[in-house]
């Protein structure tokens, strides 16, 4: 079913050029600065292969896995082929999407892609960060799970189990310890009420 496979190379494409480039340039254009710290990661540190798995794993939902599904790979079980699945799956992409997006914008003048150790923005705790820590993840989660489940081939559901991968990494290992070192107790405090993906779930001991 070719038509799934264009449908999810054309929604994540939508996702990079919307979450990815738009939001860089709305930065840009707010701040005159893009806001992306990916490059201020040492080669080699946490940050740069959580990029790097993350980006990897990208690739293979939005990417490979649609031109799999177009080159006649299967899907990896005859109950993920059914069209109302992957129909519902897009409309779940789609969602995700836009969610990701609107999450971005809640983040203001603070959003940033990737952290620098010796950058200190605002911690924001309202909107969507009043019921998760982490929503644009949480959108972007949603999003690459019904990319996968649109095309249910096996590159796209080990892409996804990679992407997840690399979003763990960034938080936990990267996110979370730069949060805690820059804002102290105010994160300690919030991270303590509010789950890291979702809302209740993942919350740090004070």
């Amino acid at each position: 079913m070719s038509s799934y496979a264009i449908v999810a190379l054309a929604l994540f494409a939508t996702w990079a050029l919307l979450a990815g480039v738009g939001r860089m340039a709305l930065q840009r254009r707010r701040t005159g600065d893009s806001g992306f710290r990916f490059a201020a990661a040492t080669v080699g540190s946490r940050q740069w292969w959580a990029n790097r798995i993350s980006a990897a794993g990208s690739v293979l939902v939005g990417v490979a896995a649609p031109v799999a599904d177009l080159l006649g790979l299967g899907q990896v079980a005859p109950a993920l082929s059914a069209p109302s699945l992957r129909s519902a799956a897009a409309v779940v992409a789609a969602a995700g999407v836009v969610a990701t997006y609107l999450a971005q914008l809640a983040m203001g003048t603070a959003w940033r892609i990737g952290v620098d150790p010796t950058e200190r923005t605002d911690l924001v705790t309202s909107g969507p960060f009043a019921l998760v820590r982490n929503p644009i993840f949480t959108a972007a989660l949603i999003a690459f799970n019904g990319l996968a489940l649109t095309t249910a081939n096996v590159v796209a559901l080990s892409g996804l189990v990679v992407v997840f991968t690399g979003i763990q990494m960034q938080v936990r290992a990267v996110e979370e310890p730069h949060l805690l070192a820059a804002h102290g107790q105010a994160y300690a405090h919030y991270a303590a009420r509010v789950g890291r993906f979702l809302p209740w779930i993942g919350r740090l001991r004070p």
